[in-house]
């Protein structure tokens, strides 16, 4: 079984390095799939428990008439010069508590806690790159995001979400209208007695004053949380037209235990606690109203990162996620378990892709199921208290990092883009799922490792697969260095491959910027 060394430290190629394409590059494309994950794991002497938590290094390649140049190069926020000026890891991550200044008073550090329940978080955004405006940002989920530049990689503006709304923490993962706005969702922590959750609407375009484009974030709606200090965690959500749907699950951040974890001793990781005795909450949000519509929708507790699409049909709403049982996912991915794993086949918990389906009206007897499509095995059961408890239909296993045609976000589709992680959570293959017929083609490369895999569909393309599938595909043989996969999206066969002599590091999410011109 060939290994991925997860705490390896990652070189950057700042300078483009042109690759060599084997095949033919569609001429139609054209632009920069930008991509972001964690590279650096040690500074110094000290390193990080967690490969979340390592240093953000951004890559990305230019696809430009039929050829290809790369270069990656790391994030230099304040949290990477800190650490590479003082040659130690000084600024905490979720999963690594730092003590830069042994000498500091324990007690102007617990004024500060008291001052502030919520630490200053970290500015190493290392999972994804979401664009507010016309401005792209590296993102994790603290209230700091990084202005970049997307061709060059250049590190620039420090945006604090908190000088523009009530955010503590935000999700990595936004949605885009066709108009250009964007849509993301953050926690308020303990503001004046209450916790909600907040969803926020950034205009798209250019500010005519060239200021930051979070200047124009309004508020589209907040949901109150359903515990005062134990918020849910939650990276992503789903929009369709006229409905936002967001998943209120028993994974929790316990912030009592946040704000005492640096005087314990314990990482920030330590306080987020999967609840399996609770219900998850499936929050239905009308657009038009901006309120909760009346049903109250449940399922059982799962732990869900990556929703992969919702739509609306003859009356429901459809949303399909990547759920677990549990939140042992984080867990694996400690450095030190991610070592000891390497040697045996651990016990995996496997994702399940699943549907759910809400009904839009909730009429109907008790204990009867309100979903009247035929197409699926989901239902929903409406209970004595009027609530209605959903169990969702498993379209699919072992799979995660879901994409999809943006094109049909929030309309009706048929085809999602993944890596199948039925092993291990280190994708060998990945896989076009046909939700309609259930069928999967997969990929599959020589001793290979694969990232999430991103859809470009082809300009005034009809099909919803007509385009390509672009993946980062790493050689379990460093010495041959990796390659830009580009597969058909009808075929899911290989059209070409843009090879660079480069220890590629692996990464999380990205973002592709077609080019305009």
């Amino acid at each position: 079984m060939m290994q991925y060394d997860y705490g390896k430290n990652k070189e950057e190629h700042p300078e483009p390095i042109k690759a060599e394409v084997k095949g033919l590059v569609p001429e139609w494309l054209q632009g920069t799939l930008i991509r972001n994950g964690p590279g650096l794991f040690s500074v110094g002497e000290t390193s990080y428990n967690h490969w979340f938590d390592g240093m953000a290094l951004l890559h990305n390649f230019t696809i430009n008439k039929g050829e290809v140049t790369y270069r990656s190069k790391y994030l230099r926020g304040d949290t990477y010069n800190s650490n590479m000026h003082a040659n130690r890891i000084v600024v905490s991550e979720m999963g690594t508590m730092a003590y830069p200044d042994p000498c500091k008073n324990i007690f102007s550090k617990v004024i500060t806690f008291l001052s502030h329940t919520i630490p200053d978080f970290t500015d190493n955004c290392a999972n994804n790159i979401i664009k507010y405006g016309n401005d792209y940002h590296a993102t994790s989920e603290t209230n700091y995001i990084r202005k970049i530049d997307p061709i060059t990689l250049e590190t620039q503006d420090k945006v604090d979400y908190l000088k523009y709304l009530p955010v503590n923490i935000v999700a990595s993962h936004t949605h885009y209208d066709k108009e250009g706005n964007s849509y993301s969702m953050g926690t308020c922590i303990a503001e004046k007695g209450k916790t909600k959750y907040t969803l926020f609407k950034v205009a798209g375009g250019s500010r005519a004053d060239g200021s930051p484009p979070l200047k124009s974030a309004e508020v589209v709606c907040t949901v109150p949380c359903r515990s005062l200090l134990t918020p849910s965690y939650y990276h992503s959500f789903g929009m369709t037209d006229n409905y936002f749907v967001f998943i209120e699950q028993p994974l929790k951040l316990d912030i009592l235990k946040m704000a005492t974890a640096y005087l314990r001793g314990v990482s920030w990781a330590s306080c987020m606690k999967f609840h399996p005795e609770d219900s998850t909450l499936i929050h239905l949000i009308d657009r038009k109203t901006k309120k909760e519509v009346g049903t109250k929708f449940y399922t059982g507790a799962m732990a869900v990162y990556h929703h992969v699409n919702a739509f609306e049909d003859d009356g429901h709403v459809v949303f399909d996620v990547i759920a677990y049982d549990d939140n042992s996912l984080y867990d694996m991915f400690y450095l030190d378990k991610l070592k000891e794993q390497m040697g045996k086949n651990t016990l995996y918990c496997k994702p399940k892709c699943r549907r759910f389906v809400l009904p839009l009206s909730d009429k109907g007897e008790t204990g009867e199921d309100l979903v009247k499509l035929k197409y699926t095995t989901a239902s929903a059961v409406k209970e004595k208290d009027g609530k209605v408890l959903c169990q969702g239909e498993v379209l699919c296993d072992g799979v995660e990092l879901p994409r999809i045609n943006y094109n049909f976000n929030g309309k009706k589709y048929r085809y999602s883009y993944m890596c199948c992680v039925d092993i291990s959570p280190v994708a060998t293959k990945i896989v076009k799922f046909d939700a309609e017929t259930k069928q999967q083609i997969e990929w599959t490369g020589e001793d290979c490792f694969a990232s999430e895999p991103v859809f470009i569909p082809k300009p005034d393309a009809v099909d919803e697969d007509d385009g390509v599938v672009l993946t980062v595909v790493i050689n379990a043989k460093p010495k041959e260095g990796g390659f830009l996969l580009l597969l058909d999206g009808k075929s899911f066969k290989e059209v070409a491959r843009a090879c660079v002599d480069v220890d590629f590091h692996m990464d999380m999410h990205g973002y592709f910027l077609p080019d305009s011109s």
